[in-house]
C-alpha cells in the first residue's frame, strides 16, 4: 500500500473510530431537555410552597393563634410528611442524592427512576418548603439523573450509551440547578473521575445535555447569575497569602465538618435503628425546632443562598457573622443528617461565605495598610469550603465563578481551593460523598447479612 493511501486510510479509521451515533447525541439532548424541566420546576415549586407556607401562617394568625406555635407546627408536619414519603417509597431519594448517581455510575446502587422523580420532588418541596437547612442542587442532580437512566430504559440503549445519559443527566441538573454550565461538566468529570468513563461519547453526552439543559433553565428564569452581588476587582498582590491562609483554614475545617456529617447521621440511626415510626418523630423534634427559628432566627434556616448576598455587601458585623456561621454549622449537619431529601451544596457555599467575610473584615481591620475587600474572602470561602468537602476544586472554583460572575477574581479562587484542598489531603481528610457512599453501600450489605442470617435461622427451625 502506498504511504498516502496508508495515511488515508489510518485518518478514515480515526474518525469511524470517534463518530457518535446521531440518535444517541438526540437522547443526550433529551436528557438535557428533561433536566431543564425538572430543575425549574423544582425551583418555581419551592418558591411557590415557601410562600403558601408563610399566607398559611399569615391566615391561621389572624384567628389568635400564634406565629410561633403555627410555623413550628407547619414545619414539623411539613417534615415528618417528607421523611415518611422518602422512607415509605424510595429511600435512596434521602439527602441529597448525588452519593446515589456515583454509585449507580459505578453499577453499585440501582436507579429506580419512577420512583425516585416524584419521591424526590414532592419530599423536596415539603422538606426545602418548611425551612429545613437543606439545598434544592444536589436533589437536581439526582433528578437529572434519574432523567437520564428514564431516558436509557425506555429507548433500550446499550449499558455504555445508557452509562453516558445517566452522567450526561448528573451534569444538567447541576447546570440548570446553579446556572452554570462549565461547572456541572466538571463536577461529572472531577468529583465522579472514579465512577465516570471517559471517552468521546460520553464527553459529547454530557456536553449537550449540559447545554441543553441551561438553555432550557435560561428560557424560563433569565440569563442573570443565580447570586446577586457586586463585582469586585483584581486584589492586590501583596494579599494573595491572606487567601492561602483562608484555604488552610478551610482545609482544617472541611475535615471536621465532613466528620460532622458522618457523626450526626450515626446519632439519628442509633436512635430510629431503621425504623420508619423512629424517624418520623426525629422530623416532628427537628421541624418543630426548625420552624421556631423561622421566626426567631430565619437567617439560621432554609438553604442559605439567599443569605449570601448580604453578607458580602457587609450587612452584618464580625460578631454576628461568627455566630450565624456556628449557628448555621450545627443547623445543617441535623437537617441533613436527618435523611430528609435535600442537597448540602448550598448550605456550604453559605458556610464558606460566612466565615470568608468574617476573615476579610478581620483581616481589613487587623491590617489597615492592606487594600482589602472583604466581599473577595466572601466568594473565595465558597468555593474553598466545596473543595475542601468534596475534594474538588475546579468544580468549586468555576462554579462560585459562574454563579457570582466575579471573573476577575480567578486568581485568589484557585490560591484559596488550592490551599484547602492541599492542607485537607495532608491531614487525611476523604471526600464527602465518596464517604457517604461507602456508608450506604455498607449498611446494604449489612443489611444483606441480617436478612441470609434470619433466613438461615428459619431454614434450622423449620428442620
Amino acid at each position: 500500500m502506498q504511504p498516502k493511501a496508508q495515511s488515508s486510510s489510518l485518518v478514515r479509521l480515526f474518525l469511524a473510530a470517534d463518530k457518535v451515533p446521531l440518535w444517541l447525541l438526540l437522547l443526550s439532548a433529551l436528557v438535557g431537555g428533561i433536566a431543564g424541566l425538572l430543575a425549574t420546576g423544582f425551583q418555581a415549586g419551592l418558591h411557590q410552597v415557601l410562600a403558601w407556607r408563610v399566607e398559611g401562617i399569615s391566615l391561621w394568625a389572624q384567628w389568635g393563634l400564634p406565629r410561633w406555635f403555627l410555623a413550628m407546627l407547619s414545619t414539623a408536619l411539613m417534615t415528618v410528611l417528607a421523611l415518611w414519603l422518602t422512607f415509605k417509597f424510595s429511600p435512596e431519594a434521602a439527602g441529597s442524592g448525588i452519593p446515589e448517581i456515583e454509585g449507580a455510575l459505578d453499577n453499585l446502587r440501582p436507579v429506580r427512576w419512577w420512583r425516585v422523580l416524584p419521591v424526590k420532588l414532592f419530599g423536596g418541596f415539603l422538606a426545602q418548603g418548611g425551612g429545613l437547612v437543606l439545598g434544592r442542587e444536589g436533589p437536581t442532580v439526582q433528578l437529572g439523573g434519574a432523567a437520564g437512566k428514564m431516558v436509557g430504559d425506555l429507548f433500550k440503549v446499550s449499558k455504555d450509551n445508557a452509562h453516558a445519559l445517566l452522567a450526561a443527566g448528573a451534569a444538567a441538573g447541576l447546570s440548570a440547578a446553579f446556572n452554570a454550565p462549565l461547572a456541572g461538566v466538571l463536577f461529572v468529570i472531577e468529583e465522579m473521575r472514579p465512577q465516570f468513563r471517559y471517552g468521546l461519547i460520553s464527553i459529547k453526552c454530557v456536553l449537550i445535555g449540559t447545554v441543553v439543559a441551561n438553555v432550557v433553565c435560561r428560557a424560563f428564569l433569565g440569563q442573570q447569575a443565580s447570586i446577586e452581588m457586586p463585582s469586585y476587582s483584581a486584589p492586590d498582590l501583596n494579599t494573595l497569602a491572606l487567601y492561602l491562609l483562608l484555604g488552610g483554614l478551610f482545609g482544617a475545617f472541611g475535615i471536621l465538618f465532613n466528620k460532622g456529617v458522618v457523626w450526626t447521621q450515626d446519632w439519628y440511626a442509633r436512635y430510629h435503628q431503621g425504623q420508619l415510626g423512629r424517624r418520623l418523630v426525629i422530623g416532628a423534634i427537628l421541624g418543630a425546632v426548625l420552624g421556631l427559628l423561622t421566626v426567631y432566627g430565619p437567617d439560621l434556616t432554609g438553604g442559605g443562598i439567599e443569605i449570601i448576598p448580604a453578607v458580602t455587601v457587609g450587612s452584618f458585623t464580625v460578631g454576628t457573622l461568627l455566630l450565624l456561621f456556628i449557628g448555621r454549622v450545627v443547623t445543617t449537619l441535623l437537617c441533613f443528617g436527618s435523611g430528609a431529601p435535600g442537597g448540602i451544596f448550598a448550605p456550604m457555599l453559605a458556610l464558606g461565605t460566612l466565615f470568608g467575610m468574617c476573615f476579610g473584615s478581620l483581616s481589613q481591620s487587623l491590617l489597615p495598610g492592606l487594600d482589602i475587600q472583604p466581599g473577595t474572602f466572601a466568594i473565595a470561602g465558597m468555593g474553598a469550603l466545596f473543595a475542601a468537602t468534596v475534594r474538588a476544586p475546579l468544580t468549586g472554583i468555576i462554579l462560585v465563578i459562574e454563579m457570582t460572575n466575579n471573573y476577575l477574581l480567578i486568581l485568589p479562587l484557585l490560591i484559596t481551593c488550592l490551599g484547602a484542598t492541599m492542607v485537607a489531603q495532608a491531614l487525611g481528610g476523604k471526600p464527602l460523598y465518596g464517604q457517604l457512599l461507602a456508608r450506604t453501600l455498607a449498611a446494604e450489605a449489612r443489611a444483606k447479612a441480617q436478612a441470609q442470617q434470619m433466613d438461615t435461622q428459619k431454614e434450622a427451625a423449620s428442620a
